[in-house]
């Protein structure tokens, strides 16, 4: 019984040093990227929309000259 309360007392005190961590990105950073990102897709929608059948229409028509 000693020895599961040592283990769980070790599994806490690293779950505690995680939460403490500083270090890598932080919640906020993250949530200012995503919006910055979908930002960007909601401002330059047409633009991406065109490529996009650009670049299947052109994969389409190879594939047809493959095929045939």
């Amino acid at each position: 019984m000693n020895k599961l309360r040592n283990i769980g007392k070790q599994i806490l005190g690293g779950i505690r040093q995680f939460w403490r961590d500083e270090s890598g990105m932080g919640t906020v950073e993250v949530i200012l990227i995503i919006v910055v990102l979908i930002g960007l897709v909601i401002v330059f929608k047409e633009q991406i929309s065109g490529i996009v059948e650009d670049v299947f229409k052109t994969i389409r028509e190879e594939t047809r000259a493959v095929t045939n």
